[in-house]
């Protein structure tokens, strides 16, 4: 069962970099990481990747006046940066979702949702710039597909969302 104080933030089907923006007053993204890497394997078989291929990883915190109220972790698989995402690998401190939104012709998937325990490895990069930790974390994650190029999003909601 879905937290009923995180529900409207969970399947919401909109842009969440939009929703945020709205929110807060001062709206950011902070980059984590971006490197290219094997994705965990759910996630590659989701995008239909093999499992020895490494895919564009990018890690990021989506700050609502100074606070990180979301963990973004996208993997985009290296035949979608050749293709329709060209150019998705160099977008430093701007939102991912600016570009998914922004083109009519982008499909996403259902939305699936997770309840996340301290052991999981999202909970862990979400929770690394955290000094009191939660006892767990909601996430949930799509593919967009644009032609046959497709990117998986995962986002974890922080405690700081719903202060």
């Amino acid at each position: 069962m879905l937290a009923k104080s995180l529900q409207p933030w969970l399947i919401d089907n909109g842009s969440l970099t939009t929703r945020l923006q709205l929110r807060y007053n001062h709206f950011a993204v902070k980059p984590v990481a971006v490197k290219y890497a094997k994705p965990i394997q759910d996630e590659a078989a989701l995008l239909h990747l093999p499992a020895h291929k490494t895919a564009l990883i990018r890690e990021v915190l989506l700050m609502g006046n100074n606070q990180p109220v979301v963990f973004a972790h996208s993997v985009l698989p290296r035949a979608s940066l050749r293709g329709a995402w060209n150019g998705i690998g160099r977008l430093g401190n701007k939102p991912l979702g600016a570009t998914l939104f922004a083109n009519p012709k982008v499909k996403r998937t259902q939305l699936s949702y997770k309840k996340l325990s301290p052991q999981h490895v999202f909970f862990q990069r979400a929770t690394a710039h955290l000094t009191n930790k939660p006892t767990h974390l909601w996430a949930r994650r799509s593919v967009f597909q644009l032609n046959c190029a497709k990117i998986l999003v995962t986002e974890v909601f922080l405690p700081q969302l719903l202060e």
